[in-house]
C-alpha cells in the first residue's frame, strides 16, 4: 500500500488547531518532541481540551497531541 504522502512530496498546509481537525485529515504536528506529517486516526474531547491521535496508513499509532501546526490541503507526490 502506498502512503498518502510519499517521501519528497510537496505539501500545502493551512493553519489549524486541534479543535478544528477531524479523523482522516493529514496534519503537521508535534508528538513527544518530534514533528510529523501524519494521519488523524482519532479525536478526543472538545474545544481547547481536544486532543488528536496520529498514526499512519499501516495502523501504527504515534501518540496523542494538542500541538497541531497545520492541515494538508494539497499533496503533490513525486
Amino acid at each position: 500500500m502506498r502512503p498518502k504522502v510519499e517521501s519528497g512530496a510537496t505539501v500545502t498546509l493551512e493553519p489549524v488547531t486541534a479543535a478544528e481537525v477531524e479523523v482522516g485529515d493529514v496534519v503537521l504536528c508535534r508528538v513527544a518532541g518530534n514533528v510529523y506529517l501524519h494521519l488523524v486516526t482519532a479525536v478526543q474531547g472538545t474545544g481547547d481540551d481536544r486532543r488528536v491521535q496520529i498514526g499512519n496508513m499501516r495502523g501504527r499509532i504515534n501518540g496523542w497531541t494538542r500541538a497541531i501546526y497545520g492541515r494538508a490541503t494539497e499533496i503533490r507526490n513525486p
